[in-house]
C-alpha cells in the first residue's frame, strides 16, 4: 500500500495550523468532536498507564484522552512543529516532534497508540502501522480514527461535497484551498473498511475491527498487539 509525500504534507499542514481546528469543526458540523469523545471512552475502557497520540496535530484527541484517562501519561507527537505549538497551547501536557515512520521510542513502550486523521497522510500506511505496532506492549492496542466513504445512496452526494464543496469552504476559512483539495483527494485514495483491517493484519495486528461512524464518513479501527508467545517447556 502506498502513502503520501511527507514534504508536501508537512508544508500543507504548516500553512493551515492556525485555523485547522475551527475549520474541521465547521466542515464536519461538529461531529468530529463526538467521534473523539467515543475514542476517549474506548481508550478509557482499556485502563492504560501510557498513551501515545501519533500525528496529534493541534492536540484535540490527546486532550480528550487526558480528560478521560487522568491516570495515564499521554504524549502527543507530530512531525509538524507548527501544529504541536497549538497542541501545547491548548493544554496537551507532553508533546514531542517525531516522525511516525521512525518513532524515537523503545519497543513495547506504550499501552495504547492512537492516531486521528493522520495515518492517511503518512508516507507508507503499512510502514506506519508496523512502526506504531513496534512501540505497543504485548496485549496493547492501536486505535485509528480516520475518514472513510459511505456506501449506498450517500456515496455520490458525499463525493460531490468532498471534492467540490469542502475545498471551497475551507479555502475561504483558511486561505489555503489547495491544502484542502489535497485532503479531499487523500480521502478518496485511502483504504477503508475491510481493506484497512486487512492492512492492520498485514502489519502484524490481531483482532482488527472497523466501526463506521455517521453513516460511514469516518471509521474507528482497532488492532491488538499480539501477546508474547509462552516459552516452550523444557524436556
Amino acid at each position: 500500500m502506498s502513502g503520501q509525500d511527507p514534504k508536501f504534507v508537512k508544508g500543507a499542514f504548516a500553512k493551515i495550523a492556525d485555523r485547522y481546528v475551527v475549520t474541521n469543526h465547521v466542515l464536519s458540523l461538529g461531529t468530529d468532536i463526538l467521534w473523539r469523545k467515543k475514542v476517549g471512552r474506548l481508550v478509557r475502557a482499556w485502563n492504560p498507564e501510557s498513551v501515545l497520540d501519533v500525528a496529534t496535530g493541534t492536540g484535540d484527541l490527546a486532550l480528550e484522552i487526558q480528560r478521560k484517562c487522568p491516570q495515564a501519561k499521554v504524549l502527543g507527537t507530530d512531525f509538524c512543529p507548527e501544529m504541536l505549538a497549538h497542541a501545547t497551547k491548548s493544554g496537551v501536557m507532553e508533546t514531542q516532534v517525531a516522525d511516525a515512520m521512525n518513532l524515537p521510542f523503545g519497543d513495547g513502550e506504550f499501552d495504547v497508540v492512537t492516531v486521528a486523521f493522520g495515518l492517511r497522510n503518512m508516507e507508507s500506511w503499512e510502514g506506519a502501522l508496523r512502526e506504531m505496532r513496534r512501540v505497543i506492549r504485548p496485549g496493547g492496542h492501536l486505535l485509528v480514527l480516520d475518514f472513510s466513504q459511505p456506501r449506498g445512496i450517500f456515496r455520490k452526494p458525499y463525493t460531490f461535497y468532498l471534492n467540490k464543496v469542502l475545498p471551497r469552504i475551507a479555502g475561504l476559512l483558511t486561505g489555503q484551498g489547495g491544502a484542502y483539495r489535497y485532503l479531499a483527494g487523500s480521502i478518496g485514495e485511502f483504504p477503508y473498511g475491510e481493506k484497512m483491517t486487512a492492512l492492520f493484519e498485514q502489519a502484524g495486528f490481531a483482532e482488527a475491527t472497523a466501526d463506521p461512524l455517521s453513516g460511514g464518513i469516518a471509521t474507528i479501527y482497532v488492532g491488538k498487539q499480539k501477546s508474547e508467545e509462552p516459552a516452550a517447556a523444557g524436556i
